[in-house]
C-alpha cells in the first residue's frame, strides 16, 4: 500500500510546468547532473519532503537543486467505478540533481527511507541530461492510461447501459482507450459489443 500519496502542496515547492520536480533552488548550477537514489518502495515522496527539509536546514542549497519523483495520473477502474491514482513510473527510485562531493552524499544516502544511490561499485552514476528530459516529458504527459482489472476469457457482468444485467464473456481489451469488447447472446448469436470499463463487472 502507497503509503504517501500526494506531495503535500504546503509542504514543497514545485516547478510551475512539471509538478513530478521539487525545486529547492531555483537558480541551479550548470555543473549539477541528476543523480538516481534508491528509496523504499512507496516511500518515495516522503523521502522527498524529508530530505529537501535536511539540504535547506543543513545549508546545502547551493549545491543540492531539485528532486524529481516520476509520477502519472492513471484511471484505474474496479468494481465498474473510475478512479484517478497517481502511479509513480519508477516505484523505489528518485531522482537528484546536485554537484556531487562528500558532503552532499552523506545529507542524501544518510536520509531516512534511503537505501543509497544508483552507480557502478560505490560511485554515484550520473544521468545523461536528455534521458531526464524524455523522463520529464513522459510524465508530464496529460492523456491518463485506464487500468482495468480484466483479461480476455472473463467472465463479466453489465451494469450499465442498453446491456445491462447481461452476462457476456471478454473478446478484447483497450487498456489506452479505457473500452473492452464483450461478448454476448442475442437471440441466440454470439454478438460483440464495446462497452466503457465502467459498464462492465468481472463475475
Amino acid at each position: 500500500m502507497d503509503q504517501d500519496k500526494n506531495l503535500d502542496a504546503t509542504q514543497v515547492n514545485t516547478d510551475e510546468d512539471n509538478d513530478n520536480v521539487v525545486v529547492i533552488n531555483k537558480d541551479g548550477s550548470e555543473n549539477a547532473k541528476w543523480y538516481v537514489v534508491h528509496t523504499y518502495s512507496g516511500h518515495e515522496n516522503k523521502v522527498a519532503i524529508t530530505l529537501k527539509q535536511r539540504i535547506e536546514a543543513g545549508g546545502y542549497t547551493d549545491r543540492v537543486f531539485k528532486l524529481f519523483v516520476p509520477h502519472q495520473q492513471k484511471i484505474v477502474v474496479s468494481e465498474g467505478k473510475k478512479r484517478s491514482v497517481d502511479e509513480k513510473l519508477f516505484p523505489g527510485y528518485l531522482m537528484v540533481n546536485m554537484l556531487m562531493d562528500d558532503d552532499t552524499w552523506y545529507i542524501v544516502r544518510s536520509t531516512p527511507g534511503v537505501t543509497g544511490f544508483v552507480g557502478m561499485g560505490t560511485t554515484p552514476t550520473p544521468l545523461a541530461e536528455s534521458e531526464v528530459k524524455s523522463l520529464m516529458k513522459f510524465a508530464k504527459m496529460e492523456a491518463p492510461k485506464y487500468e482495468a482489472k480484466f483479461s480476455v476469457e472473463d467472465s463479466v457482468k453489465i451494469i450499465e447501459g442498453p446491456f445491462k444485467d447481461m452476462l457476456g464473456k471478454v473478446d478484447e481489451v483497450n487498456e489506452n482507450q479505457g473500452k473492452v469488447r464483450v461478448l454476448i447472446s442475442v437471440f441466440g448469436r454470439e454478438t460483440p459489443v464495446e462497452l466503457d470499463f465502467a459498464q462492465v463487472s468481472r463475475l
